[in-house]
């Protein structure tokens, strides 16, 4: 079994972050149930603005939101604003992530998406494994 990525949310704006909560990353439950990201699974998070990385679990906040609160120690990995990259992974085969096409979130600077993206992972005569990202929105 082999580590691939499942879901993408990619550029979303840190709304918030707690010191003294529990721990974790508040979402969106729209946007995680748009990419297949479900709570309590566990998730990486990239600062795009600090380079910080980091793994943590996901706890939904309140629908429409648009929010991404760090929690506990990982509230001490960015700023109000900083642009994040927060991705889930699964293990599987090529075979299963050919299945799955695994979707992708963009954001702008309100938190609002600003592209839909599906990566197809596809059997190639030449290269034995190949791929199309996807824009959903236009098929293209």
């Amino acid at each position: 079994m082999e580590r691939y990525l499942s879901a993408k949310l990619h550029g979303l704006r840190v709304t918030d972050a707690q010191l003294n909560y529990h721990g974790s990353v508040t979402l969106d439950p729209e946007l995680c149930r748009e990419v297949d990201i479900r709570p309590l699974e566990f998730v990486e998070i990239w600062n795009k603005h600090s380079g910080a990385r980091l793994s943590t679990y996901v706890i939904y906040g309140a629908p429409g939101s648009r929010c991404c609160v760090l929690n506990g120690a990982a509230a001490r990995t960015c700023q109000v604003g900083d642009e994040v990259i927060i991705t889930s992974s699964t293990y599987g085969t090529t075979d299963d992530i050919i299945e799955r096409r695994p979707k992708v979130l963009v954001f702008g600077p309100d938190n609002e998406v600003i592209d839909r993206i599906v990566y197809a992972v596809f059997k190639s005569e030449s290269n034995g494994f190949d791929m199309e990202i996807l824009n959903v929105d236009t098929g293209n």
